[in-house]
């Protein structure tokens, strides 16, 4: 991110129902909000048997994104932050879509955890209520996941995310369109069933203030208004009423209710089972709408990005400290790798910010699998990292983290690379690199500063030369340097230095 800051901002939710965009106006106490767009994509129902995007919502996806992409197609990188959540986690082809996607976007997307997205719905939800003391429970009923987060001001304390949707509960009891009391049943229970191992949880940690997200529970709240079913929020009693309107009904297509549009009726059973399945398993007496979102949770992230106060650095540090890492040889090593990347940023492509942000975060938490077993440690750190709960990380990001950790030591791993996005193959391998040089430099572990150090790059080439006599002097940092030179040479790698 650019350090002034932009005159327009944007937010691009590529949900598993509804595709959104929001674009503000970065002002001193938050945002200004002066566009929005949203599409009903239907992401979901195209999701074969065999987890692939069928054609028909492939080009759905991408004329949408076509339109949004006309909006802010001329924002700077770094501006627009789009992610894609449930479908996109689970699609096989997911990767291939994301390419054309993000070509039609004009912007990068990333794909986001059930955490992060959880995560991002409360803040969202925060920023859009009044701030108080009140413990507050959010739940979001997205088109193929349903969030569910206790927590307080803008902190999340508890978040998960369950594998039921609007969009999935209906295609997997409603396929034909028909509602019946027995379907209804069956996917309340269906709900009551994912729900089951964190409720006991959750009701244990309690709330004051129980808040609904999403346009499910928007639309569901305005219909029990307007058919007077409800005075404020949603109830049971009025979720009742409405249940019994559905089964009256007995068909998508018969459905005819205020508040609730031709859209979103399509979807509205397997909401309302999801729903159902929510207040009976938390006891929830009442639940109230509010206006933020995943895509206000994303402008609020990306606004602290901007103002640099990037959630990832502050993930990365309780990570190192949650696994002890030696903070003060993270530190050397994370001093020395960002100077290397420096000297070497224009002739290894490596100059924007973000390549700095991940080698930084590599070097922070390139000792974390220490605390699992000496043995191997960078293949823990990796697993850590791979596979963690990391607030504010992409899926991608995620991935290339862990790549560097693993990359950090040992033979150098061609192969893990090629398995990165293929935007990230060459920086990555790079940036390891210049990683495993650093923790060489440092591995006395010593306070002594290092002497100015002259980095050059040519290709696949790296010389490295130090002041006379200095290496000379440290005969077991010239050996290992010789041998890094071998195992780097492996990979396609020459390393010079004397």
């Amino acid at each position: 991110m650019a350090d002034h800051e932009e005159s327009e901002v944007a937010a691009v939710d590529l949900g598993s129902n509804s595709f959104h965009m929001i674009v503000a106006r970065p002002e001193p106490d938050g945002l200004r909000v002066v566009d929005r767009l949203r599409e009903s994509v239907r992401l979901a129902a195209g999701l074969d048997a065999d987890k692939n995007l069928d054609e028909a919502a492939r080009e759905r996806a991408l004329a949408c994104l076509e339109r949004f992409g006309q909006r802010v197609r001329e924002l700077p990188r770094g501006a627009v932050r789009a992610v894609g959540t449930n479908t996109l986690r689970q699609s096989r082809d997911a990767r291939a879509f994301v390419a054309e996607a993000e070509a039609a976007l004009g912007h990068p997307i990333q794909v986001v955890s059930g955490y992060e997205e959880a995560r991002l719905i409360y803040l969202g939800v925060a920023h859009s209520i009044a701030d108080d003391d009140d413990r507050r429970l959010v739940m979001d009923i997205g088109g193929g996941s349903t969030e569910f987060i206790i927590g307080e001001h803008f902190i999340p304390k508890e978040m998960e995310s369950l594998h039921m949707g609007c969009v999935s509960a209906t295609r997997q009891h409603f396929a034909d369109g028909r509602i019946t009391e027995k379907r209804l049943r069956r996917a309340e229970v269906a709900a009551r069933r994912e729900l089951e191992p964190i409720a006991a949880r959750y009701r244990r940690l309690g709330w004051e203030r129980a808040i609904g997200a999403s346009g499910t529970i928007k639309a569901i709240e305005r219909c029990l208004h307007a058919n007077g079913w409800s005075d404020t929020g949603i109830d049971a009693a009025g979720l009742a009423r409405l249940k019994t309107a559905l089964i009256d009904a007995g068909h998508v297509d018969k459905l005819a209710l205020s508040g609730v549009s031709d859209a979103r009726a399509q979807v509205l059973p397997g909401g309302l089972a999801v729903l159902l399945g929510a207040f009976d398993q938390l006891g929830l007496e009442r639940l109230e709408a509010a206006d933020g979102a995943l895509r206000e949770g994303l402008l609020f992230d990306l606004l602290g990005r901007i103002r640099h106060q990037d959630v990832r650095t502050a993930t990365v540090m309780a990570t190192a400290a949650r696994y002890h890492a030696d903070s003060d040889q993270a530190q050397r090593v994370a001093t020395t790798a960002e100077f290397l990347r420096g000297e070497v940023a224009q002739a290894w492509s490596l100059d924007a910010e973000f390549f700095g942000d991940m080698l930084v975060w590599a070097a922070r938490t390139h000792e974390i699998g220490l605390d699992v077993s000496h043995s191997q440690y960078h293949k823990h750190g990796d697993y850590i990292l791979r596979h963690g709960d990391l607030a504010g990380f992409s899926r991608e990001e995620q991935q290339v983290l862990a790549t560097l950790v693993r990359a950090h030591r040992r033979k150098f791993p061609k192969g893990v690379f090629k398995d990165l996005p293929a935007d990230w193959q060459d920086a990555a391998a790079r940036l390891a690199v210049l990683l495993r040089l650093a923790v060489i430099l440092h591995r006395a572990r010593s306070d002594e500063p290092l002497p100015v150090v002259d980095c050059q790059a040519d290709g696949p080439t790296l010389e490295l030369r130090f002041p006379n006599d200095w290496l000379d002097a440290r005969p077991l940092l010239a050996t290992d340097l010789q041998e890094e030179a071998e195992l780097l040479a492996s990979a396609g790698f020459q390393l010079r230095s004397a």
